[in-house]
């Protein structure tokens, strides 16, 4: 892979990788342990920061895949580039949406004990996913330069 390529692509891979790890695995628990925040409270933090989390992880996506396809890349930063891109896509287009659903009933009112949701159990196992393709993604990326 050319330098250059593998530079960007390690840089924007490493940066998403430290936001995924900050906010889902740090920000997002905390969250509901801080004084005062009550389980909507809670919610609708996170939709907000889960969001902007999202619309800025397809954004390094977006530069992660320019970079790789330009770089002349081995095969392993495809294959890694494809699974940390077709997670998020996941994510995004099908796990959210349960999600949302969810949090507009809690929102509203409903216990949140009343149904439980394997939706979020699924983001969190996507997320972790995610974190093992974007770090050796990254480390074949740097390993190129």
């Amino acid at each position: 892979m050319n330098p250059a390529s593998a530079a960007v692509g390690g840089a924007a891979t490493f940066v998403w990788l430290g936001m995924v790890l900050a906010i889902s695995f740090l920000e997002a628990p905390l969250k509901f342990r801080a004084p005062g925040v009550t389980i909507p409270i809670g919610l609708g933090i996170g939709r907000l920061v889960f969001r902007a989390l999202n619309a800025a992880e397809a954004v390094l996506a977006v530069v992660v895949i320019v970079a790789v396809a330009t770089g002349s890349p081995a095969t392993a930063a495809v294959a890694l580039t494809a699974v940390a891109a077709a997670v998020l896509v996941i994510q995004i287009a099908v796990v959210r949406p349960p999600l949302n659903r969810r949090s507009d009933r809690v929102l509203s009112g409903e216990d949140p004990a009343r149904h439980r949701s394997r939706a979020h159990l699924y983001y969190v196992a996507l997320e972790a996913v995610k974190v093992v393709s974007l770090l050796a993604l990254g480390c074949v990326l740097l390993g190129r330069i």
